[in-house]
């Protein structure tokens, strides 16, 4: 294991001896000069393109996109008729069902006390590590990121006022993909002896492909989305959200020294080191603090916006629904646009790349469809509220003062910039209220993404002390190359690793989408039962 490890480590970091040309160019320079040619190389490897009437269209996004939709088929479109239910679950209605215990799963004949439970894996009687909310919350923490300020302010500078209506949709369907990624991340995760809980894709992948009977390809499956969400822990959990907020900071301060962003992302590793040692325990109890207080601060005062607004709104819808079917030529035309809003929706709410079942695994709960409902709740609140919200005030903004023109390339390195001047715009100084938002953004988006990542690490790796105390060093060493480099390289890299967990995700969810119809056919019986009996 040890062995595994200072390969992985070698390969990773080839180039790390650079203090010479470092103290000659600048470390932020030198950084970005490392870090460009890897990320170019991967992000063209991952959105590959395929040619349909004379548009390329990555394949991930077509797999993504074809996938929200079975789902949304095959399960009586559940963003719709689960939503009601899925609010009462997490206002904690329905605890009384799962008895917060996973000791008898629901709908499982297991007579004896001393009988093997198969979900549980490991340990009997186990009790899982959070609540619904507290795994909301976590979730919610890595989605409800910087994604919601920098990438829809990138979406619509590159592709139009349209490339909103393309990220709402992007959201609606995602409610279907993270329903069935989290109902199977409960379903099949293991419990260590400690009781400590280990979820999500690699797991589902790996046990349940072997009840199809189909084991080998669903080991090689769950090994791949391992080391995938190990770099997307690297690449969009951390680098992308150290990145901008080290650039919020350096504009609100006008701080022009070039070495400012590795200073900045020495001092942010510490700050994260001293929560992720505490693990998914520690990281909930942050998330349910931080996450309800950052939403609200954000939103508030993007619905301030909006009010001394009123009169723009309707023009600002009207330019949303028609640019997304008949776009400027220079924004890419029509499928330029759909594919901005699908790519930066998809990135923000990630349904469909199979992170949040990881946190949503290690949820109290008997019945692993209940937490499925709780999650379809994430791509609505990240994407059509939140999402939504930054867009309807860039747009807005843009009409009344002219701030930026569509399609202008130039702007793609310039997200949250972007999104701070819309706001100040409005709110005078509100760029100080969004610098400290945007570094607690990106401070619970790290916190989550290393538990996801640390979870893919541990599965290739081992358990072990060692593995854990190795992940985490080199998470923590992302946060500062990630404050160091340029946005440009560092979106690209984030996007490449996050979708690259795309194909192994999907592809399961498919074939194992019965066993998610089963388990929620289980806990809506439960539900009916207990109103029939008040």
């Amino acid at each position: 294991m040890k062995l595994k490890i200072i390969t992985v480590i070698g390969l990773l970091f080839p180039a790390l001896n650079f203090a010479q040309e470092a103290a000659e160019k600048g470390i932020d320079q030198r950084i970005e000069e490392m870090f460009k040619p890897i990320s170019d190389f991967w992000t063209g490897l991952v959105f590959t393109k395929i040619h349909l009437a004379g548009y390329g269209i990555p394949i991930v996004l077509i797999l993504l996109i074809l996938g929200a939709a079975y789902f949304t088929l095959y399960f009586r479109i559940p963003q719709f008729k689960l939503f009601k239910t899925a609010i009462k679950v997490v206002a904690g209605k329905y605890d009384d069902i799962d008895h917060h215990g996973s000791d008898t799963l629901a709908g499982d004949p297991t007579p004896n006390d001393d009988e093997d439970i198969p979900e549980t894996i490991a340990v009997e009687g186990h009790h899982g590590e959070v609540s619904h909310f507290q795994a909301l919350s976590a979730a919610l923490s890595a989605t409800v990121g910087l994604g919601n300020i920098a990438g829809v302010a990138v979406a619509i500078a590159i592709g139009g006022p349209g490339a909103t209506f393309w990220m709402i949709l992007a959201g609606l369907l995602g409610m279907a993909s993270k329903f069935t990624e989290c109902t199977l991340g409960v379903k099949y995760r293991d419990i260590g002896e400690d009781g400590t809980v280990y979820g999500g894709p690699m797991y589902y992948l790996k046990k349940g492909f072997a009840e199809l009977g189909q084991g080998a390809f669903g080991k090689f499956l769950a090994v791949f989305f391992a080391i995938m969400v190990v770099g997307g822990s690297f690449g969009g959990g951390n680098m992308f959200q150290a990145n901008q907020s080290a650039a919020q900071f350096k504009k609100l301060f006008d701080i022009t020294n070039p070495n400012a962003g590795s200073y900045f992302g020495i001092v942010l590793a510490i700050i994260v080191g001293i929560v992720i040692i505490g693990g998914i325990k520690r990281i909930g109890k942050v998330a349910e603090k931080i996450v309800p207080f950052m939403a609200v601060l954000y939103v508030g005062a993007a619905i301030i916006i909006l009010v001394l607004n009123l009169g723009l709104l309707p023009e600002a819808f009207k330019q949303i629904v028609t640019q997304a079917f008949t776009p400027a030529a220079g924004l890419g035309g029509f499928m330029g646009v759909l594919i901005q809003g699908f790519r930066r929706g998809t990135f923000s709410n990630e349904a469909g790349v199979g992170s949040a079942a990881i946190a949503h695994s290690a949820v109290r709960t008997k019945y692993p469809a209940s937490e499925g409902i709780v999650a379809l709740l994430e791509p609505f609140i990240d994407t059509v509220v939140i999402c939504t919200m930054t867009a309807l005030v860039l747009i807005i903004t843009n009409l009344k003062y002219g701030l930026f023109n569509y399609g202008d390339g130039s702007l793609d390195g310039k997200g949250v910039e972007l999104t701070a001047t819309a706001f100040d715009a409005v709110i005078p100084h509100f760029s100080i209220i969004l610098t400290i938002a945007v570094i607690l953004f990106a401070f619970s988006t790290m916190l989550s993404w290393s538990y996801y990542g640390l979870q893919g690490w541990k599965f290739v790796f081992g358990r072990s002390k060692t593995a854990d105390l190795v992940y985490k060093l080199l998470f923590l060493f992302f946060v500062f190359v990630g404050s160091s480099v340029k946005l440009g390289s560092v979106l690209n890299f984030s996007d490449a690793m996050i979708f690259a967990m795309v194909f192994p995700n999907v592809i399961g969810l498919v074939f194992l989408a019965p066993k998610v119809r089963e388990e929620l056919k289980k806990y809506l019986k439960a539900i009916r039962e207990k109103k029939l009996k008040h």
